[in-house]
Parts: C-alpha cells; structure tokens; sequence
C-alpha cells in the first residue's frame, strides 16, 4: 500500500445521488486528520457538494476537488496516482467502470465501488486482476447492499459453526424500500447483456485458481417453504452468491465443503407469483431496444427519494446454516439498503482500506478477503446488526 500519496480516500462521483450521500456520510463520520478529496467530471457541481459538505462540517472549506472524467484515462491515472483509496459511485459499471479500474491497478491504489454486475466483476478479473496483484492493489467490487451484507453476514455466521465441517449457508433477504437508480439501470444492463455476461463468466472460470483441498460451491435453489423462516423462498439470481463463494474458496475457515444458496423471503405466494410475472415481463422488454430505452428513462441517474422516504425503509437477511451437529439462524439488519447502507458501507468500506491494520491481499479481492472482521466491526459501530437469533443442533 502506498504511503506517499496526497490523499488516504478520492471519492469519485460525489455529484450523483447515492455519491452525495457517501460525501455526507464521510463528513460527519471521517476521523480529524484524514486527507480526502471528492473527484467528478463537472467542477461547478463539485463545489455545489462542498457546500453541502460544510453545512455540515465547517472545517471542509478546503475540501479538494478533482476534475476527473471516465472517457479521460489521464485524468483518473492522476486520481489514482494521487490517492491511497478510490471509491467510485459511477455506474453501471459495464459501460462507464473500466478506465478508472485499470487505473488503480497500474497506480498500486486500493480501488472500490458499488459494482452488482457480475459480468463488470467478472471482466476486470480477466484484464486487471494480474496487474493489481503486481503492483499491491486491492480491487474490492460490491462495497454496498450489492453485496457486503451478505458476504458479511455469512461470515458472521459460518463464525457460529465448528470449524473443519462441511457448511451449508442459506440466505433469504427481505426488504421495505424503493429500488436505487443505479441498482436499477444495473439490473436493466444485467438482463439485456445476458450472452455476453455468460461468456465472461466462462472465461473467468476456465482461469481463476480453485482450492485444491475443499469444495466451494453456490446452490441454485428452488420455490419452496422455509419451514425454519415461515417464508417462501424465491431463488435470488444476484451477484451475492457469487460474492460468497469466493470469500469461501479464498478463506479455509468456511470449511472443507461449503455451499451457499441466496434467495428472496416473501410472505405470501401470491406476492411470489406477481413478482415472477413482473419478472418476466421486465425481462422480455429489455430484449427489445425502443422498449429498452424507455424502461432506461423511467428512473434518471442522479435521483432518489427524500430523506423521509430513506428514514421509513429498512432490510433483513436471515442466514440458516447448518455444520456438523450445529444449526444457527443469524440477521443482518439496518435502514434503507439502496441509498443510506450502502453509503454508509461504502464509505465504512473506505475508511477501512485507509486506516485499518488488515490482512495483506492484493488483486480483485471480496469485502471479507480484504476486510473481514474489521469492516465487520465498523459496520456494527455504526449502526447495522449483526446477531444470533436461534441456535442448537442441526435437524435430523
């Protein structure tokens, strides 16, 4: 890691929603002392947030502003040669994330983002993965609701099981809140790119190393009742599994055979058959370019709902696992997932990278590989749970 550098933290697209948000939330949480900076393609509306910023800590007067812009490789190399820590908000990933990654990895600082695409994830494993390792960067992607939570909340739970035992992990994941901007312009991405997320995954796995002496595997899952939650649970396809399995294959301490499966928890079935149908409307739309660009349209980039919308939301993931002769049901819970966790998590997440005594990695590394226990401990600081809520042995 970098010592020598003019910032710990560069905070890239601070004039977006959830990027203002994480701007607000490192004002009034960053420690005295830390030289952070926030970055954007359009200064004025980077100083419009300095403003806001000093709102509410006057000392942030001088706060830097860098101008830095995605089709302008020289100026985010300049960001990264200057910065110990980036965190991006610039999504979707697939079309804007790129130059800033290859960036930080030849410059050997530490990058993070908000990243849910898989096929995102997946290529900047292929082309920057290898360099990041060469030069000490640690590329952690998925720093908010998509998908700290449930790579943390796994680990706190395979925490409660004996070690050295084949570990099953369920997670099931309700929410009352509205979908973020960025979260849906990503989905919308997901489902038209579908071939060419499925081929950068092939690719990756013909590739990355797997464990040699245990098994790590994600289960798809299917409809059925939780007798353990009182819930159906819908197969989730997002990018946790995917996540969580590779904190495992990279961490002996999941055990020598772990599978994880993620789904939704709804109470009712008829909620679960609206939303398939939803589902499967949206995705026979987003195949179709005029109707494509209309779904894009309905929810800009930039916007979010007020601060008494965000106040009256919240979220829970529930983890079932089992391990030898233990059962643990264990949650993780906190307030709106789409706007105010995930700036919290994402600017926990850089303070983290910044400041803390951690393990040493380097390459695209998960929340858990990079962080653990110490972001883990940051987030519960702050306000999210992490608890047991059941324990004993596991069903016959």
């Amino acid at each position: 890691m970098a010592t020598d550098r003019a910032y710990d933290i560069v905070l890239f697209g601070a004039t977006g929603f959830t990027g203002g948000l994480t701007a607000e939330y490192l004002a009034r949480h960053a420690p005295p002392g830390l030289r952070w900076a926030i970055a954007g393609r359009n200064p004025d509306k980077l100083a419009r947030v300095r403003e806001r910023l000093v709102a509410i800590e006057p000392a942030l007067v001088g706060l830097p502003l860098l101008t830095a812009d995605v089709t302008d490789p020289a100026s985010l190399r300049a960001v990264a040669d200057e910065a110990r820590v980036v965190a991006s908000t610039v999504g979707p990933y697939v079309h804007h994330g790129e130059p800033l990654v290859a960036a930080c990895a030849a410059a050997g600082t530490d990058y993070l983002d908000l990243a849910g695409e898989p096929e995102f994830v997946d290529l900047m494993y292929l082309r920057h993965h290898a360099e990041a390792v060469r030069t000490g960067a640690r590329l952690v992607h998925s720093c908010g609701f998509d998908s700290a939570p449930h790579d943390l909340g796994v680990w706190f739970t395979i925490k409660q099981l004996p070690a050295d035992v084949p570990i099953t992990v369920d997670g099931y994941v309700q929410a009352g809140a509205r979908f973020s901007a960025g979260t849906y312009h990503s989905v919308l991405t997901a489902f038209s790119r579908t071939r060419q997320a499925s081929r950068a995954a092939r690719e990756r796995r013909a590739v990355e190393p797997r464990p040699a002496d245990r098994r790590v595997r994600a289960g798809s899952g299917r409809l059925a009742r939780s007798r353990d939650l009182s819930v159906w649970s819908v197969p989730l396809p997002t990018i946790d599994p995917q996540v969580v399995t590779r904190s495992a294959a990279a961490r002996p301490e999941y055990g020598p055979d772990f599978r994880y499966r993620n789904f939704a928890g709804m109470k009712r079935l008829s909620t679960v058959l609206a939303a398939g149908a939803g589902l499967g409307a949206l995705v026979g739309l987003v195949a179709l370019p005029p109707t494509r660009r209309w779904l894009f349209g309905r929810l800009a980039s930039g916007q979010g709902p007020s601060a008494e919308r965000r106040a009256r939301s919240w979220f829970r993931i529930r983890f079932v696992g089992t391990g030898g002769d233990r059962r643990v049901i264990t949650e993780v819970a906190g307030g709106d997932p789409g706007y105010d966790e995930t700036a919290r998590i994402l600017g926990e997440s850089a303070l983290c990278l910044a400041l803390d005594d951690l393990p040493p990695t380097s390459g695209q590394v998960t929340p858990v590989t990079a962080m653990g226990d110490a972001l883990l401990h940051r987030l519960t600081s702050v306000g999210l749970t992490f608890r047991v809520l059941d324990e004993g042995g596991a069903p016959s």
